[in-house]
């Protein structure tokens, strides 16, 4: 497992950076850390049919990090989603992902 060493919102809410302690870096917009939530809402509920994509998220922004644990963070989105825990390791495949 890779650490974060610091999460970093900017001052317009739609932009996260996250460096980890290898030096990695990743800037995760807000729209795609919404619609890549890991939320049940957003993958499904463990049923073989996941639910169609989230869309129309373009404006959303992050309205507050959460620390969950040593292993987390949560992230309440403005437009009230909140049920997706972040984890370091899924943070670095999304943004190895957009990279």
């Amino acid at each position: 497992m890779s650490w974060p060493t610091e999460l970093r919102l900017n001052p317009g809410k739609d932009l996260l950076t996250v460096s980890f302690e290898d030096g990695a870096q990743y800037a995760l917009g807000a729209e795609y850390l919404r619609i890549e939530s890991p939320s049940a809402e957003v993958r499904g509920h463990g049923g073989s049919t996941k639910p169609p994509p989230v869309r129309g998220k373009e404006n959303v922004k992050i309205a507050r990090l959460e620390p969950v644990g040593n292993y987390a963070v949560r992230i309440v989105f403005d437009d009230g989603h909140d049920s997706g825990l972040y984890s370091w390791d899924l943070l670095r495949e999304l943004g190895a992902a957009k990279a």
